[in-house]
């Protein structure tokens, strides 16, 4: 390459139109548009001059819109609409099963049997009876001792009880739909949790030992906890002890340079560690609902620390937090500013003839759409692809998708119109949601009862570091990926034109987590039928970030591991449990040395940047990006 001259790569780069003058030139159409149907009102006006439209209908649409955001922003973004419909659903096809009503009679019949028939017993035995029902192996609420005595007992047997009956009321309702049918079970969870009694704190005999012995002092540090709280969430201030982690500090500390930035992403280029590195480069690409840096935490959780000391040449995407400015930046911009752009400087700067893309979570999808265009335009850069946590089919895309309809997705629309972005904390809370007994409930018994406080660690802060969501881009991915399915179907469209995941062909390495609420490890696994490359799937314990976050030394890792190769026959996921070998630790040597197979002899180091081809070095990671609020 010539000094001084600008590249191919680059001066086709240099031709593409910004990301928000490319917006600007989408709205056109909806400008025009807009043009006609007021040239079409404007002719239908009545002879005499005096319109025969009714007064309010030119504004009717704009006063729909801002009545459902102000009412979205009541609900936390919940369609009521959409709740009803799952509740309609369940209680009309319920009224219409005698049969499963009587079946339920006789269960809480048999129930309150069961129950007193364990007081007698507990009254007999001096509360050694064995507990009728056992909560659920994710349930960790009554695990301490002082609950399998009374009458702490009775109050944990008799919720359970409640619980398992409300389960069986919400299954196998003939002819409600399945999506309804785990909304109204998700539903009738979240209302149940709020009543558990471990939530009482004169029904939860832990709260009661400990304001015995302390003589209260606990209330007070709880009220104190709850004070400081809510002047944080005020201030929009990250949680107490966040303060301990800075991004540059001891957060996202690998050394590295900025090599690209543009209007919606910062590309870093990290420092080698090593005196040769293989020439196949790694792009990473996160999701841009969290920060980058998720993957640098400290020194030994890094997992770009643990890449370059393995000999690998690493580049990461750091994205924009999006203000209302950004409103109109949709899934091509962040396709075209993103991995493409990125995928060109990482290119120019090392050389290199190929190139392995990684994709977390989001960044996961977006990179299988990147692969899709460019397997369908010839486009063979990609030595392999790696899929974190990440779905391309989202048919059984876990809870998060429960009240995903045409009613939700026009709400969070009309939410975001007027915002221009979906907040953090509205996002934040739907996550928490998943989780309500461990992110909810056992926190406010741990920080406002009991007076204590979890250690903050490196993750809950990054976890405290949201980012948002420009209204365009989740908008599409709300209707295109979540609603439609468009991309599983072969109907997603890039430059115009449909792509197809099954014209992959690069090697493809995924990793499942087991216990993962956002992208369930069967939901990630469907990567085997919608490709038509040799998989490498693992599915590792832990959820969706701490089983990414899986660094060497930690204690209790495993995961299992199997390749598939593209001409095999499909193995089912249960299947796949009996077949893939089981390995103690972490899955990041196996993948390393998945990598190594698919990459050539090391060479020296590339250099940082490339300033004649446009990419001279800007700033030292973490870059501005990772800063922003």
């Amino acid at each position: 390459m010539q000094s001084g001259k600008p590249s191919r790569i680059s001066q086709q780069r240099d031709k593409q139109p910004s990301g928000r003058g490319a917006s600007k030139a989408k709205a056109r159409p909806r400008a025009a548009s807009v043009a006609a149907t007021e040239a079409s009102a404007a002719a239908h006006a009545a002879p005499d001059g005096v319109h025969a439209v009714p007064f309010f209908e030119a504004s009717a649409e704009a006063i729909d819109q801002t009545f459902r955001a102000r009412l979205a922003r009541r609900t936390h973004g919940l369609s009521p609409a959409a709740i009803a419909a799952v509740w309609g659903d369940w209680a009309m096809h319920l009224a219409a099963s005698p049969g499963k009503q009587l079946a339920l009679w006789e269960n809480a019949i048999l129930s309150s049997a069961r129950l007193w028939q364990f007081a007698l017993e507990c009254a007999a035995s001096g509360g050694k009876a064995a507990p009728c029902v056992e909560p659920m192996a994710q349930d960790r609420r009554f695990t301490n001792e002082a609950w399998r005595q009374p009458p702490y007992s009775l109050y944990a047997q008799s919720f359970l009880l409640t619980e398992q009956w409300w389960r069986n009321a919400t299954t196998n309702v003939r002819g409600m739909t399945g999506q309804h049918e785990r909304a109204a079970q998700f539903a009738v969870r979240q209302w149940l949790d709020m009543f558990a009694p471990s939530n009482t704190p004169w029904l939860n005999p832990e709260v009661i030992e400990k304001t015995r012995t302390e003589a209260g002092a606990n209330f007070v540090r709880g009220a104190n906890n709850l004070v400081d709280d809510i002047k944080r969430l005020a201030a929009d201030e990250r949680p107490s002890g966040a303060e301990a982690f800075e991004v540059g500090r001891n957060l996202a500390i690998s050394p590295g340079k900025v090599v690209l930035r543009n209007d919606l992403m910062e590309l870093i280029q990290y420092a080698p560690v090593t005196e040769t590195v293989r020439p196949e480069p790694i792009l990473i690409t996160p999701a841009w609902i969290m920060k980058y840096y998720i993957l640098d935490l400290g020194a030994e959780n890094s997992l770009v620390r643990y890449l370059t000391e393995q000999g690998f040449s690493v580049f990461m995407i750091s994205w924009k937090n999006p203000t209302a400015a950004d409103r109109d930046l949709g899934m091509d911009d962040y396709l075209r500013l993103g991995p493409r752009a990125a995928l060109d400087a990482v290119q120019e700067i090392t050389g290199a003839d190929k190139i392995h893309a990684v994709g977390y979570c989001l960044g996961g999808t977006l990179l299988s759409i990147a692969a899709a265009a460019m397997a369908r335009d010839g486009d063979d850069r990609l030595a392999s692809i790696t899929l974190l946590a990440a779905q391309n089919e989202f048919s059984e895309a876990g809870e998060l998708t429960l009240f995903i309809s045409e009613s939700e997705v026009a709400y969070l629309e009309d939410l975001m119109r007027e915002q221009g972005f979906l907040e953090e904390r509205q996002m934040a809370g739907a996550f928490q949601m998943l989780r309500s007994n461990d992110l909810v409930w056992s926190r406010i018994v741990r920080d406002y009862m009991m007076g204590e406080r979890a250690p903050m660690t490196d993750l809950m802060a990054w976890n405290g570091d949201a980012t948002r969501m420009p209204y365009r881009m989740h908008s599409e991915y709300l209707r295109k990926l979540l609603l439609n399915n468009e991309l599983a179907a072969d109907k997603y469209e890039v430059d115009g034109r449909p792509v197809a995941l099954s014209d992959i062909r690069a090697p493809i390495f995924a990793v499942g987590t087991e216990t993962d609420h956002v992208a369930p490890w069967r939901s990630v696994y469907k990567v085997h039928p919608s490709t038509n490359s040799d998989v490498t799937f693992v599915l590792t314990n832990g959820g969706h970030n701490g089983g990414i976050v899986a660094e060497l030394g930690h204690p209790r890792r495993r995961f299992r591991a199997l390749t598939t190769l593209h001409h095999h026959s499909y193995i089912d996921p249960t299947d796949w449990l009996d077949k893939a070998q089981q390995h103690d630790g972490s899955w990041w040597p196996h993948w390393t040395a998945w990598l190594a197979e698919r990459s050539t002899k090391p060479v020296r180091p590339p250099r940082q940047g490339a300033p004649e081809a446009g990419y001279a070095p800007i700033c030292d990671a973490p870059g501005t990006y990772a800063l922003q609020d």
